[in-house]
């Protein structure tokens, strides 16, 4: 079909002068009478890009060898970036080129203006947030992403990208140890109602859920009844689940209080209070957003009693586990995420402790048929073969990139042992600096250790005295943490999970706390 156009299109062109078909150019019969033309009328059009196959080799090369060099001295650079903002506005210009610059002239920039401006998230020195993990597999994999440069929002607009990612997904799943429900294929090879979906982030993971939840709960009901729904988080859960609130226009979210008591993660009794006046107020409870690893603390919710409390009121309960829920891969700790077969979607990064580069976000649902509900959109143009297995309908955009390569170079790769070895290897390194604070009675632990967090603070000094102790830590360049409060109490994390972070690592960290805690103890004595 697609030859026989070709050949329809090139016939009718073949009266344009100088038309080229199939490499072939028709030279213009000579004019015999009437006005001349200029040369410009008879020539082809052709661009030369400035950077040819055979350059882009040799740049590329030098690329690796750039990257390879940036890794080699990562960790000896200052971890957290001092520029000032505004520091590039002042040394690039104000326009763009006007005639294309030399390569080596651009790199030299890259080196003197781009690098100083990092916060280098790849040292192994780096303990702050939660880690944003980087491995050489998953590197090759981005690059072929980006040479393939397939658009993949259809089937069609990639088959080996659509199916690749379904495949992927699901060895994920199983890796993590996820309920059968969650998977795309049961043990015969057949798709089933669920699946699994890349998505950029955990973000965006969360609001195609409520979309979800929001199109199945308003099934059969009056659009008025949008103004009725509510969804239900923890004052401990990301601000992600405010944001896809303001985004799917969800007036009514119930950010509920959670304890000490409870290590600060969200009890059912809660939630069950909270549903309960609502329904009474006339409100249509549809959306609970739980987390397995919170950000400040990496504290886990109740999980199945938050499920079993939902069930009955067809409210759809999703699990935000972006850093935590990697440790499933460990079957030793996939207690922590009892009752996830009682919920309607998971999700983890892959890109915070699993190795695979910046962005992706696996996400599963048990059900895809409210997802599509919610998102599916199939113009005319759009309309082809395999449209039912379209991750177009998954998500908020309609394009997506190959993310899928970079999953299964990391997974054949690695593999799962060498998975679980990488996990557990930070989990003693985490194990390592508790013992460290414990024994150490300057210090006290705010709240349990959670996988690779430790939550900690100086005793005595208060916040102004943390919060300083902190700042000495950040401006030594040798370690980069930050704090959270929680319950009104301040306190410093320290979490692991750097892609090559070794002992050694934690332990000249543990130097460099240690020595400006002194500073920061001689200093309260002095004001005493």
């Amino acid at each position: 079909m697609v030859s026989m156009v070709t050949e329809e299109f090139d016939e009718k062109m073949r009266n344009i002068p100088n038309y080229e078909a199939n490499g072939h150019v028709k030279q213009s019969e000579p004019q015999r009478s009437g006005p001349s033309k200029s040369a410009s009328d008879n020539s082809q059009s052709h661009f030369e890009h400035p950077m040819s196959l055979d350059e882009f080799r040799s740049r590329a090369h030098e690329a690796v060898d750039f990257i390879c060099d940036y890794y080699s001295r990562v960790d000896s650079l200052p971890v957290r970036s001092s520029v000032e903002p505004g520091f590039l506005h002042k040394q690039l210009p104000t326009e763009a080129p006007q005639q294309g610059e030399k390569w080596d002239v651009i790199m030299k920039d890259v080196e003197d203006k781009i690098v100083p401006g990092l916060t280098h998230w790849q040292s192994s020195n780096f303990f702050a947030y939660y880690p944003c993990n980087s491995s050489f597999p998953g590197m090759l994999g981005e690059m072929l992403c980006a040479g393939f440069a397939t658009q993949n929002f259809s089937w069609i607009g990639s088959p080996a990208a659509t199916e690749l990612e379904t495949i992927v997904m699901d060895w994920l799943g199983k890796l993590l140890g996820l309920p059968q429900q969650f998977l795309s294929r049961d043990s015969e090879g057949s798709l089933g109602p669920g699946g699994g979906v890349i998505q950029g982030t955990a973000s965006e993971a969360a609001l195609v859920c409520m979309l979800a939840a929001r199109a199945r709960i308003m099934q059969g009901r009056p659009t008025t009844d949008m103004a009725n729904l509510v969804a239900y988080t923890s004052d401990q859960a990301h601000s992600s689940c405010k944001k896809a609130t303001m985004i799917a226009g969800i007036t009514n979210l119930r950010v509920l209080k959670t304890k000490e008591s409870a290590a600060w993660a969200l009890q059912a009794d809660t939630l069950q209070q909270a549903i309960e006046q609502d329904l009474q107020a006339g409100l249509i409870p549809f959306y609970v957003f739980a987390t397995a690893g919170t950000t400040s603390t990496a504290t886990v919710d109740d999980l199945r009693g938050l499920a079993t409390v939902s069930k009955p009121h067809n409210i759809w309960v999703h699990v935000d586990a972006a850093y935590a829920g990697a440790t499933a891969v460990i079957p030793s700790m996939r207690h922590w995420f009892d009752g996830v077969e009682l919920t309607d979607s998971f999700s983890f990064n892959p890109h915070k402790w699993l190795l695979t580069n910046f962005d992706c976000a696996a996400l599963w649902v048990t059900d895809s048929a409210p997802l599509k509900t919610a998102l599916s959109l199939t113009p005319s143009f759009l309309q082809a073969k395999g449209n039912a297995l379209d991750y177009k309908d998954w998500q908020i955009p309609l394009g997506r990139r190959f993310r899928a390569l970079k999953v299964w170079f990391v997974l054949r790769t690695y593999g799962q042992e060498g998975l679980q070895k990488y996990l557990e290897h930070h989990l003693r390194l985490a194990k390592l600096f508790q013992g460290f604070v414990e024994a150490d009675d300057r210090f006290e632990i705010m709240a349990p250790p959670r996988f690779g967090l430790i939550c900690f603070a100086l005793k005595g000094v208060g916040k102004a005295g943390n919060a300083a102790f902190l700042d000495a830590i950040n401006s030594s360049g040798k370690v980069f943490m930050i704090h959270t409060e929680v319950g009104g109490k301040f306190m410093l994390r320290f979490a692991l999970g750097s892609t090559y972070v070794q002992q050694h690592h934690v332990e000249a960290a543990w130097a460099v706390i240690q020595s400006k805690a002194d500073a920061v103890m001689a200093q309260e004595a002095n004001l005493m």
